[in-house]
């Protein structure tokens, strides 16, 4: 067995951003919401899912995002990755449809928080389903990658 190289740390950062983010989108929405929409009272409960809400996009743009863009650039620019590559069979079209759902995702998270300090509910629901399962997606299509 070999020794933990720059690039196995690198790949360490990527999954555990990816942890923290997949994770913590299941965390909210199977443990800490239907807690809170069970045990708060209507006022309290709104507040304290705002400020999670805020506090976990908050986290997103200050640690996931920019760990999940300069690990996964790195590991693109150390297996050679072109732009031609991305339309290429197997690892470039899944590098791809990972990146494209990526995007979706992040769109779709933000229209979520945008959705509920509109105080639109309904959509905010909605689009946090939407970003999870998109989510789940992601990793989906990672795990189809082979190591860096």
């Amino acid at each position: 067995m070999g020794t933990v190289g720059l690039w196995s740390l690198v790949r360490f950062g990527h999954v555990a951003g990816a942890v923290l983010w997949v994770g913590g989108q299941l965390a909210l929405t199977l443990v800490v919401l239907p807690l809170a929409r069970r045990m708060l009272p209507g006022e309290v409960r709104d507040r304290f899912a705002a400020q999670a809400g805020r506090r976990f996009g908050l986290l997103t743009a200050a640690v996931f995002l920019p760990l999940q863009l300069s690990t996964g650039w790195a590991m693109a620019w150390h297996k050679g990755v072109t732009w031609a590559s991305l339309a290429e069979p197997g690892y470039g079209r899944t590098l791809t449809a990972k990146l494209g759902l990526f995007v979706l995702v992040m769109l779709t998270a933000g229209g979520h928080g945008i959705a509920h300090a509109k105080g639109r509910p309904g959509l905010a629901r909605s689009l946090a389903v939407v970003s999870l399962l998109g989510s789940l997606g992601v990793v989906v299509l990672a795990t189809a990658l082979p190591a860096t």
